[in-house]
């Protein structure tokens, strides 16, 4: 862990009275206002489960939380509506453009036990570019009033190809404070993570504000890696959720786990009290090789040559043995 970590799970901290929802950051220096915290991790890894959970919770404590799907699947707020899917944004604004009518809030912003969620959606496959799918999805929530609404979170989730400009846009123009991303113990997940944090960096660099609150470790099998990712470039871990056949069930049944009462009700208020309080961190993006060194050589297979091709190997013997048509003058 590194010297940045905050509070670590353990079981019987709700019961003892440990956990206090009331220690939350201040987004502004007027005093406590809306922190918009942008969720970044691969495909399939869980960020949708995390954040269905974490906005639960988070309402639970009396927090006004909305959460914002920013993925052209528009799955981010399935779990927390039961398997239901929320009309897009950008479906319905372009059904209501064809009828000569106006956006409302009704149509796309929908609740449940004080979390109030929609989706932003996305081009049909194939048909369109998802980045600018996002772009117009906030540009309609400007219309809508978004500065003017009062929440306490806003959870911004997003898929982990931030090489889009599309999906960086949080990061790229300060829209969010700070970024938390969702991985596990695999290469693949850590590789989005550690772009992510590459990202965050760049944009500072560039003068921008943002920075990286921490990790969310998803399916932990106990390996290590995530742990290990997380001290070498510099963040904390803001919750280990492991990989237990409860929750793999329960969420493929679009059940929320993430309230005060339930078995994992201490790890998600955890969880919450950790993404309130922890400050952007700024990361130490890994090298290729230094995020490989994170994992055994069997595991990586690093210790292959790379062994330049050559003419002869990419050409059939007939191709080579091919007169040339070059014409070639005599030099007076």
């Amino acid at each position: 862990m590194t010297e940045a970590s905050v509070a670590q799970f353990t079981p019987d901290m709700e019961k003892d009275g440990t956990l206090d929802d009331t220690d939350m950051l201040a987004s502004s220096k007027d005093g406590p206002g809306t922190q918009i915290i942008a969720i970044y991790g691969k495909g399939g890894i869980g960020k949708s489960f995390t954040l269905s959970n974490l906005s639960y919770m988070m309402a639970q404590q009396g927090k006004k939380v909305l959460l914002i799907g920013c993925d052209p699947k528009s799955d981010t707020t399935s779990l927390l509506f039961g398997g239901k899917a929320c009309p897009t944004i950008i479906e319905t604004a372009s059904r209501k453009k064809e009828a000569g009518e106006e956006v409302r809030i009704e149509d796309v912003c929908f609740k449940r036990d004080g979390v109030f969620a929609m989706e932003l959606g996305g081009p049909e496959v194939g048909r369109g570019c998802g980045g600018r799918g996002i772009i117009h999805g906030f540009e309609t929530l400007e219309k809508l009033g978004f500065h003017d609404w009062d929440f306490d979170y806003v959870l911004l989730d997003f898929l982990g190809d931030v090489v889009c400009g599309g999906f960086g846009l949080p990061i790229a123009r300060d829209m969010c404070q700070k970024v938390i991303v969702v991985a596990s113990n695999d290469l693949q997940s850590l590789y989005v993570a550690n772009n992510v944090c590459s990202a965050v960096e760049y944009f500072r660099k560039l003068g921008g504000n943002v920075g990286v609150a921490g990790m969310v470790t998803n399916k932990d099998d106990g390996s290590g890696e995530a742990q290990a990712f997380c001290k070498a470039v510099g963040i904390p871990e803001l919750a280990s959720i492991p990989a237990h056949d409860d929750i793999r069930k329960k969420s493929a049944n679009y059940e929320i786990i993430g309230y005060p009462e339930g078995e994992w009700g201490s790890l998600f208020g955890l969880l919450a009290k950790n993404v309130a309080e922890s400050p952007p961190h700024h990361p130490t993006p890994l090298t290729p090789d230094g995020l490989l060194d994170l994992f055994s050589s069997d595991t990586t297979g690093r210790d292959v040559v790379l062994q330049p091709a050559t003419q002869e190997d990419l050409c059939s013997a007939a191709v080579l043995n091919k007169e040339s048509l070059e014409v070639i003058y005599d030099t007076v």
